[in-house]
């Protein structure tokens, strides 16, 4: 198993890490650049382009990956794990089923990408979310909860694939926290499909850890102080590759002993979940748009409370880190009394932080 993780993680940091600083250079030069404004906290011009980064850290070594899938598939090297070996032929299987889902997020890439330099209508960004959500369920790529009906199942698929999109575009607003609020989901997600007992997800779990490691090479460049932002490009594609493959990851038939943890991917997100929930009914609430830009996000209503902007993206990091282990935990329990109780501790650490933010500020003098 080592040698899976190293090589994805290793080459993905790699990959990311040189274009992300070629990013860097290019951004400025084309126009691709995110200007201080009123809704937003950087004070400085900063290169936007990080997705691209990122996307290659991503797309370069999967590619590179299932050339050697294709090499070994017949002849597979002596030196390779046995527990390896016997994936090739189902890695070489499922590569269809990646590269449809790689497609689909890369055309959500280029939209961002495009919005990135000249801002595009919301409606129509919605519009093509939805399009392209409903391909991939189409293709198969899709929920089943258990319900005899595909209709139900595709339906809620597309849903999950759209509320995430916009998720990680939303928890993009200060330096380093869409990618590390990304990096946790991916490492936890990782673990969960590798550490299977008897029959671990080695597809899923490896593209996690690329996932993962792009995302490492991607955060030394926007830790704050941000260089480069990952931009609608980046948050795309994160936001769509995690929706499809948590549901690849946790697709069960109505025969499985734990279908409980069904409930694993709604408490690794629960925090991405929280923010945009929120934020739509403050927003709504208000009398505007749900998709009107503001400072009304998680981390926002944090820094009001009196953290500074580093305070606050670690305390989302680390509560995305409490519910994801919760989310973890559920692989670990082998009853819905047990799982309900997991699910509970998550919805009570959402509560209190709710709580904790409507409280009342006293006057500073």
């Amino acid at each position: 198993m080592w040698p899976l993780i190293i090589g994805c993680l290793a080459s993905s940091f790699w990959v990311s890490f040189l274009m992300t600083f070629l990013m860097r250079w290019l951004a400025p030069r084309v126009g691709l650049i995110d200007k201080p404004a009123a809704r937003k906290v950087h004070v400085i011009p900063t290169p936007l382009g990080g997705g691209v980064g990122i996307w290659c850290g991503v797309v370069l070594p999967l590619i590179a990956a299932q050339l050697l899938v294709l090499i070994w598939r017949q002849n597979p090297p002596d030196w390779l794990p046995l527990e390896l070996r016997q994936q090739l032929e189902g890695a070489a299987y499922r590569g269809r089923e990646l590269w449809g889902i790689i497609v689909a997020a890369t055309i959500l890439a280029i939209t961002g990408l495009i919005d990135d330099l000249r801002p595009l209508s919301w409606k129509f960004r919605i519009f093509l979310q939805f399009g392209v959500s409903i391909a991939v369920v189409v293709s198969g790529v899709r929920a089943t909860v258990f319900l005899a009906n595909p209709w139900i199942g595709g339906v809620l698929s597309v849903v999950w694939f759209v509320v995430l999109v916009n998720s990680f575009n939303f928890l993009d607003n200060m330096d380093g926290l869409s990618g590390g609020i990304a990096l946790i989901v991916s490492t936890i997600f990782a673990v969960m499909m590798l550490s299977k007992p008897g029959d671990p997800h080695w597809f899923v779990g490896a593209f996690f850890l690329i996932v993962a490691g792009s995302l490492i090479g991607f955060l030394c460049h926007n830790w704050s102080p941000a260089r480069i932002f990952m931009g609608d490009a980046g948050s795309y594609f994160l936001g769509f590759s995690i929706a499809c493959m948590t549901l690849l990851g946790t697709f069960y038939s109505p025969e499985d002993r734990n279908q409980h943890v069904i409930l694993a991917p709604l408490c690794v997100l629960a925090v991405p979940l929280y923010d945009i929930c929120s934020v739509v009914l403050i927003r709504i609430r208000e009398g505007r748009s749900p998709f009107q830009p503001d400072k009304k996000h998680f981390s926002h209503r944090l820094v009001a409370l009196g953290l500074t902007k580093v305070q606050a993206v670690l305390t989302v990091q680390l509560t995305t880190l409490i519910t994801g282990l919760m989310g973890l935990t559920l692989y670990a329990v082998t009853s819905w009394t047990a799982a309900i109780v997991v699910v509970a501790c998550v919805g009570c650490i959402l509560l209190l932080i709710a709580i904790l933010e409507a409280a009342p500020r006293e006057n500073s003098h």
